[in-house]
């Protein structure tokens, strides 16, 4: 059997280590594997490569896709489906591994209504990807913010000053409230629930009344955009916001695309070898339109379609307790 594997969307911490997992569990049961350059639009374009043991050696730490990513919106049309199956016949491709996000698992649909074997790795820091706790890349992009945070924290301390963090994550919350509650941040605002940022003011005030000459609040990148905060939706407008209302001396630091890059953490080396076996043995089984989570703290399996329709949602109780042990 011959079994393509390909990187698409963002690139995430870990997409190595599971790109390794995959051509040496291939090869071990005799298949050959072949690498598809940047994404959707390398397959179209025929940018496909052999791969063997030696080409993943010594990528296991590190971090972005030596198969490069790209978005490819001639992928969504037919007429750039139709190449990229005549670049896998004439490969003879008879299975696809796609690492990536929700978006790229609709790529991977499609080519399973063409005929082929897919199965789907979540591989995004935003780790909104329904049917698995955590996707790859997730971990290490919390830990980068969070050694961001304890480093603008000593600043903070030093010059008594609030410090807005603007965080990735698209449209969900899930690294910022991470941070947040890891971090001790002492307010944290994500897309998924409307804020009062007078009420974040009022604890800014209430902090310093009772000695604490400092604080951290972490904004998620996805209030941009959102109506209700109108010229207050990103990390820039909401520090103005606190210190108009405050007069405590507010600064910005928006971590921007730091978080993408980076040693994988031993979570993400872990769970991407594990996804990246296991998704070699559900294409040699026949198995098709399925993508590998992780679960419960074990691999689990299901169908790409349920996790792409299954809306995942941040942690309640996480944001809670952030709130109650930084403001108490």
């Amino acid at each position: 059997m011959k079994i393509g594997v390909l990187t698409s969307g963002g690139d995430a911490p870990g997409m190595n280590a599971a790109i390794r997992a995959i051509v040496r569990k291939a090869l071990y049961h005799d298949c050959k594997v072949y690498g598809i350059k940047r994404g959707y639009s390398g397959l179209i374009k025929g940018e496909i490569v052999p791969m063997n043991s030696r080409t993943v050696g010594d990528i296991l730490q590190r971090g972005g896709t030596i198969l490069k990513s790209a978005r490819c919106p001639e992928f969504k049309t037919e007429e750039g489906r139709m190449k990229a199956k005549e670049q896998m016949d004439k490969m003879g491709l008879t299975g696809l591994i796609v690492l990536g996000g929700d978006g790229s698992f609709m790529g991977a649909q499609k080519l399973n209504e063409l005929g082929y074997k897919t199965i789907g790795i979540p591989a995004t820091i935003d780790n909104d990807i329904g049917c698995t706790d955590y996707s790859i890349g997730f971990d290490t992009a919390v830990n980068t913010v969070l050694d961001a945070v304890n480093k603008i924290r000593d600043t903070a301390s030093s010059h008594n000053r609030v410090y807005v963090i603007e965080v990735m994550g698209k449209n969900a919350g899930f690294i910022a409230v991470g941070a947040a509650l890891a971090g001790g941040a002492e307010a944290v605002l994500v897309p998924e629930i409307p804020h009062n940022m007078d009420d974040v003011c009022k604890q800014i005030n209430k902090n310093l009344k009772r000695g604490k000459n400092h604080s951290i609040i972490i904004v998620a990148e996805g209030l941009m955009g959102d109506p209700l905060f109108n010229e207050q939706c990103c990390g820039f407008g909401i520090a103005k916001y606190i210190e108009e209302k405050t007069g405590a001396d507010t600064r910005v630091t928006v971590l921007g695309h730091i978080q993408r890059g980076g040693t994988p953490t031993f979570f993400d080396r872990k769970i991407a070898t594990l996804m990246g076996a296991k998704a070699v043995d559900l294409i040699l089984s026949g198995q098709s339109a399925k993508m590998v989570g992780y679960v419960d703290n074990k691999i689990a399996v299901y169908d790409m379609e349920e996790a792409i329709r299954t809306k995942k949602t941040i942690s309640m109780e996480e944001l809670e307790l952030a709130n109650i042990m930084s403001n108490i």
